[in-house]
């Protein structure tokens, strides 16, 4: 299991504590929202705006399901958990660490909710969305990490810590 995937909420630091992380590890760092986008040939807002929610996870699934990590921290987007496939893709490779924040600390954090390329369903607002991700990022974790409250050093610290052979 060379590959460590993050896991949680928008606004979770799964790309900032990634790049930290594999830094200290020596592994690659990949952000998944970033080839999904480089893919893609637009922004992650630009493809949910014109083609809608359903055909950008079928996008992400899809980049997920053609690329093979390793030796990497994956920081993944936010609705990959919707995916079946592409988290049993990832799982395979590497362990998933769920980086949890509560609903209050992830409205905090977000600024930019319109340009994000956070995905949401007609009529669904950022509660509608915590509540319905929350039970999918417990299935998938093999570990929880609390981030709320917590700097990003504390946090990679804690996950480096629960690493074997360390």
């Amino acid at each position: 299991m060379t590959n460590l995937i993050l896991i949680g909420m928008p606004g979770a630091g799964k790309s900032t504590v990634g790049v930290i992380l594999a830094k200290a590890l020596k592994k690659t760092f990949i952000d998944t929202d970033i080839v999904v986008q480089e893919d893609a040939g637009r922004l992650l807002q630009d493809i949910i705006d014109t083609e809608g929610p359903r055909a950008f996870l079928e996008i992400e699934e899809s980049t997920i399901l053609s690329r093979h990590f390793s030796n990497a921290v994956i920081a993944t987007g936010g609705s990959v958990v919707f995916s079946t496939r592409a988290m049993e893709h990832l799982k395979s490779g590497g362990v998933v660490i769920y980086l949890k924040i509560s609903f209050e600390e992830m409205e905090k954090r977000l600024r930019n909710i319109t340009t994000r390329g956070i995905v949401l369903v007609a009529g669904q607002g950022l509660r509608e969305m915590y509540n319905e991700r929350v039970p999918l990022y417990g299935k998938y974790a093999d570990r929880i990490i609390d981030c709320s409250d917590k700097d990003f050093e504390a946090v990679v610290a804690k996950v480096i810590a629960g690493l074997p052979g360390t």
